[in-house]
C-alpha cells in the first residue's frame, strides 16, 4: 500500500520528544527543566478531513515534528486533535481549539500568559476568532499555507473569515508562511489577507518559499523547506520571549 501523503515523513529532522495524551491534546515537553514557566505553542490542523483517515492529524509525522521542534526550542508544543470533517464542523472545531487552549493554559508548568497559536491549511478560518478579539495572553498567532477566506463555494460562518478579523488585530503579532505554489484559490485568500494586513497596519511578518507547495513541510524535502520552517520556530519563540 502507498504511504498516504500525510504520513510523509516531516522534511525538518528533530529528535522525537516523548508525547503526554491528555485528552483533545498531546504534549510535549522541553527535555531541559529551568524552573521558568514555559511558554506554549499549540499547532491547530487543517481540514476539513475525511472522517476514515488512516491517522488523526496529531499522530501525522509532521505534527509530531512541529510538536518536537517546539520542545527542543524551549516551549512547551501542543497539538490539538478537533472534528472539522466538513464545512458545517467549524463551529464545532472552534469549540474544540479553544478549550484545548484553555486545557493548555491550565498545565502544570507552564507560563498561561505566553501562548502562541500556530495554524495550518484549512484550520486557518479557525485563527479568525483570535485575531477578531486577541486576549492579552496571546503573544502572536501564526499560519503555514493557510485558507485565510472561505474559498469560493464554501458556504461557512461569516465569523470565520480571517481577512475580515484583521480590521481588529492591531498590535498582535502575525507570522505568514506563504508557498510560491499554492493552489489558486488559496492563494487569493493569502494576498487579500496580505492586503487586509497593510490597509490596518497589522502586524505581520512574511516568510516566503517560492518553489513550495501546499503542505511542504511533508512533500518538499529541501533545504528551501527546512530554512523556513526554523525560520517560523525562531520568529515564534523569539516572540513568545519578547
Amino acid at each position: 500500500m502507498p504511504v498516504p501523503p500525510y504520513m510523509r515523513p516531516f522534511v525538518l529532522p528533530v529528535a522525537e520528544v516523548r508525547r503526554e495524551r491528555a485528552g483533545a491534546i498531546d504534549i510535549y515537553r522541553p527535555q531541559e527543566i529551568n524552573g521558568e514557566p514555559e511558554p506554549i505553542i499549540v499547532f491547530v490542523p487543517g481540514g476539513p478531513l475525511p472522517p476514515d483517515l488512516q491517522a488523526m492529524p496529531r499522530d501525522w509525522p509532521v505534527f509530531v515534528g512541529y510538536g518536537s521542534l517546539a520542545a527542543a526550542h524551549g516551549a512547551v508544543g501542543i497539538t490539538v486533535e478537533h472534528h472539522l470533517y466538513s464545512l458545517d464542523d467549524y463551529a464545532a472545531a472552534a469549540d474544540e481549539v479553544a478549550a484545548a487552549v484553555d486545557t493548555a493554559r491550565n498545565l502544570p508548568g507552564v507560563g498561561p500568559d505566553r501562548v502562541a497559536l500556530w495554524f495550518f491549511s484549512g484550520g486557518g478560518l479557525l485563527s479568525a476568532d483570535w485575531l477578531r478579539m486577541p486576549p492579552s495572553w496571546l503573544r502572536c498567532v501564526a499560519a503555514s499555507y493557510p485558507v485565510l477566506a472561505p474559498l469560493p463555494g464554501w458556504r461557512v460562518d461569516a465569523r470565520f473569515d480571517p481577512v475580515a478579523a484583521l480590521a481588529s488585530a492591531t498590535g498582535l503579532p502575525i507570522l505568514l508562511t506563504r508557498v510560491g505554489r499554492e493552489r489558486p484559490e488559496i492563494a487569493a485568500t493569502v494576498a487579500a489577507f496580505s492586503a487586509a494586513a497593510t490597509r490596518h497596519r497589522a502586524e505581520l511578518e512574511v516568510i516566503d518559499v517560492p518553489d513550495a507547495h501546499h503542505a511542504f513541510d511533508t512533500i518538499d524535502d529541501t533545504d528551501a523547506s527546512r530554512t523556513a520552517i526554523s525560520r517560523a520556530m525562531s520568529w515564534v519563540t523569539s516572540t513568545l520571549s519578547a
